[in-house]
């Protein structure tokens, strides 16, 4: 239950971040709902190795870098999810920036799961 309501959540940020930042764009729900799954297996996969190869980097910038790759990772999920995209690497800076922030938020709100 809890994967569902991230899941949704995830789309919810796209769809408010795309009402933002121009040159970010979802076309619907159905869209942001793919994207978002499009957009988490990018960053479980290619995410993940990019941040473990660039770790220096990460550090010397005092993690500012990680927004670098999670905005690359966007336009790699734009070119994938239909309904999706975003037109440039600014877009995707701030799309990236924001959607940390708004998944920040969520998971405050949420709080933590309770043990079963």
């Amino acid at each position: 239950m809890r994967l569902l309501l991230h899941w949704l959540l995830s789309a919810l940020t796209l769809l408010l971040v795309a009402r933002f930042v121009p040159g970010f764009y979802v076309s619907g729900l159905g869209s942001a709902l793919i994207a978002a799954v499009v957009i988490g297996l990018v960053n479980a996969t290619l995410g993940l190795l990019l941040k473990i190869i660039t770790f220096p980097l990460s550090v010397m910038t005092l993690g500012i870098f990680i927004f670098v790759i999670n905005a690359l990772m966007l336009k790699m999920a734009s070119a994938v999810a239909p309904g999706f995209e975003v037109r440039g690497f600014g877009p995707a800076f701030v799309g990236a920036i924001l959607i940390f922030i708004l998944n920040t938020l969520w998971h405050w709100l949420l709080g933590k799961p309770e043990r079963e």
